[in-house]
């Protein structure tokens, strides 16, 4: 598996860790879209603990599906899921985009969360705060949303909301939101 670097806390068995570079276009990629991922590769026969800044870690289990979730929020993932930055485009969003990780095929990521996060089913008014969201169905439509915009100040009266993000797709889809924003 691969592991954000300096993850480990306690391993059990033969395990090697190694460093997991992301060659010259991976880093300009990441550098370029906010979605670059220090990695370290866990290899051998064992058990490997992670954890960072005590988040709340969940596992994904993909069968051949994919799930968008941003850098940030992803700890580790199985090596053998295909995984790359997705953009989705908006007015609105400073630098007209934002950038996620799409991973797909069958394996496992672990994402990580500030709080416990809350999985609903994405409905034609799934509306969502895009610095909350944690993660969503690769097959549901994410599209900018411009219902909330930020006018004045928060103090004369704004909801302080500058983007938010709307959720389509089919009945099997899910959106997860932490309660925190980053």
């Amino acid at each position: 598996m691969l592991a954000r670097q300096g993850s480990m806390v306690l391993y059990q068995g033969k395990v090697e860790f190694g460093y997991k570079g992301a060659g010259f276009q991976g880093r300009i990629v990441g550098n370029a879209t906010g979605q670059e991922m220090q990695l370290m590769r866990c290899s051998g026969r064992g058990q490997v603990f992670l954890a960072e800044e005590g988040t709340h870690l969940h596992p994904v289990e993909l069968q051949g599906d994919a799930i968008c979730v941003s850098a940030e929020n992803v700890l580790a993932f199985d090596e053998s899921l295909q995984h790359e930055v997705r953009r989705i485009e908006g007015h609105g969003i400073p630098g007209g985009a934002l950038f996620v990780m799409q991973f797909q095929g069958t394996g496992t990521v672990v994402v990580k969360t500030h709080g416990m996060p809350v999985v609903l089913p994405v409905t034609p008014t799934t509306f969502a705060d895009c610095h909350a969201v944690v993660a969503w169905s690769a097959a549901a439509q994410a599209i900018v949303s411009s219902q909330v915009r930020l006018r004045g100040n928060a103090s004369a009266g704004s909801t302080g909301e500058s983007v938010n993000l709307q959720f389509r797709g089919a009945p099997g889809n899910f959106i997860v939101v932490q309660p925190f924003e980053v």
